[in-house]
């Protein structure tokens, strides 16, 4: 990973984290506030030789003095020393306890010992370390007597008495929220690591650009309205959903431009991804360019398309291939734009065979023929066949990838299918992308960028108003788009066309 991916990690993941981190600190706060305090108190110690004073006595008694007070700092810890305290102060507890709370050492390389005691009682640590300390001196007194009347070459005396303390050395309650703050931001990580790791949807155009270099047409945000009303016509003219597919209208339009076909089919990899919506609105904003464009429901499986735009599907395109009907008949129109529907028909048992029929194909030409696009909605790859046998018989194929839907692995296996039937694709369509995220659509400020106002102002030159003036509208089309000065001698994919 580069650290453009971790940035990215922590922005898609910084709830997670912030969560994790606040949990740790009220945790260690929580341990701070319940921990028993504890108090510390200390004595220190200075020990001596008995020597004459000459030089070469105290420089010899010096150096005896250092070497004797690292075994003073085990002493001090052991019953000799222990039992005399216990016994003064009535202790409740035995040597080996009560030397747990001890803690001796030497400063440096200097002949001073220090002794803390650490208890629940401020008073009592301060007691027990001035009991040690007398006890320690009557102890290394015996010890290092040479006999019973004799004098100890070592004196030890008390430089610095145990006081009580008046703040608790723990808990440190800034250290625990030091912690706790450290501790809960690196589960957080950690977590959003491992999530990453094992999570492989889709969920930008990033994780796109790892599976696939197909042209992104352009994003869709995920808007919750859209489920009451996912038609292009009911969402305002300037909304973000409305400019989206104006954006990938006019990206298409680029796209093979030295394609000849006029017909493309609209898939996924898997149900749920938009793509029949998506079929709808493309064809809608379409048609809003004053082209004349058929819609046809290839999904014979689950049709949507009579659903939302509310046209009667008993009869269509399995009435067609089956040979009970007459094309005209049944291409139903919508709006006030030039928009005809063929809705699927009845759901026949054999949609495979269907789709993959001669008459199809003939149906694909027919349209061809007397519109100028030609838009296939078509069921999803993975689970059934008929969008890759469609993809072989129309110009071009529109990939709809829902955002956190659909995963790395199906993707792959998607754009395989398409390649082994030769398929071309003409690019995705990123769909439900989160508005505010880092992974929304990169290219989003298109949506009010001079390429949008050139399209609308390309629209507004080819909304229909007479039929005379059809030729002379798709030629100043492609004088504002492509710069062209002859659109017969420049064909561009889905730009408007006269019937042949």
């Amino acid at each position: 990973m580069e650290i453009v991916d971790y940035l990215r990690l922590l922005r898609r993941n910084w709830l997670v984290i912030a969560t994790a981190t606040l949990v740790g600190l009220l945790l260690a706060g929580l341990a701070a506030m319940f921990t028993t305090p504890t108090y510390t108190a200390r004595t220190q110690l200075f020990v001596a030789t008995q020597n004459s004073g000459s030089v070469l006595e105290l420089q010899q008694g010096n150096t005896f003095s250092q070497a004797r007070v690292a075994s003073y700092v085990e002493t001090a810890k052991t019953p000799v020393v222990l039992q005399p305290v216990i016994d003064s102060l009535g202790l409740d507890l035995g040597p080996s306890a009560l030397a747990n709370k001890i803690s001796a050492n030497v400063e440096g390389s200097t002949v001073l010992l220090n002794i803390s005691v650490t208890d629940s009682s401020p008073v009592r640590s301060a007691a027990i370390a001035e009991a040690v300390a007398n006890s320690l001196i009557s102890a290394v007194d015996r010890l290092e007597s040479p006999t019973k009347d004799g004098t100890s070459p070592v004196r030890l005396s008390i430089v610095t008495p145990a006081s009580a303390p008046t703040s608790p050395a723990s808990p440190n309650t800034a250290l625990y929220l030091a912690a706790g703050l450290l501790l809960g931001a690196a589960i957080g990580l950690g977590f959003a690591l491992l999530r990453s790791a094992v999570d492989t949807r889709i969920r930008g155009e990033l994780d796109l650009r790892k599976v696939t270099g197909a042209s992104v047409l352009g994003g869709i945000a995920y808007d919750a309205d859209a489920t009451k009303k996912p038609l292009l016509t009911q969402a305002p003219t300037q909304s973000p959903r409305a400019e989206s597919f104006r954006q990938i209208r006019t990206n298409l339009q680029f796209a093979h431009v030295s394609h000849s076909s006029k017909s493309l089919v609209v898939t996924s990899s898997l149900p749920g991804e938009g793509k029949s919506t998506t079929a709808v609105n493309l064809a809608i904003s379409l048609a809003q360019t004053g082209q004349r464009v058929a819609l046809v429901d290839a999904d014979l499986r689950r049709p949507m398309v009579g659903e939302y735009l509310g046209l009667d599907r008993s009869v269509g395109l399995t009435t067609f291939l089956v040979g009970q009907g007459n094309l005209e008949d049944m291409m139903q129109p919508w709006g006030t734009d030039t928009l005809h529907v063929l809705t699927s028909g009845q759901i026949p048992p054999n949609p495979s065979e269907l789709l993959g029929s001669a008459s199809m194909t003939s149906l694909i030409e027919a349209l061809e023929h007397h519109y100028d696009a030609v838009v296939i909605d078509a069921p999803p790859l993975l689970p059934v066949t008929d969008a890759a046998v469609l993809a072989q018989r129309v110009g071009g194929v529109v990939l709809v990838v829902g955002s956190q839907i659909v995963k790395t692995t199906d993707l792959q296996k998607s754009l395989t299918s398409l390649e082994m039937v030769e398929a071309d694709v003409l690019g995705v369509v990123m769909n439900r992308l989160p508005a505010k995220d880092p992974d929304s659509y990169t290219y989003s400020y298109y949506s009010s960028s001079n390429t949008n106002r050139m399209a609308d102002h390309a629209s507004e030159r080819l909304a229909p108003s007479t039929a005379s003036r059809k030729d002379e509208r798709s030629k100043d089309f492609n004088q504002i788009v492509f710069g062209e000065e002859d659109s017969a001698a420049s064909p561009h994919y889905f730009g408007p066309r006269g019937r042949s």
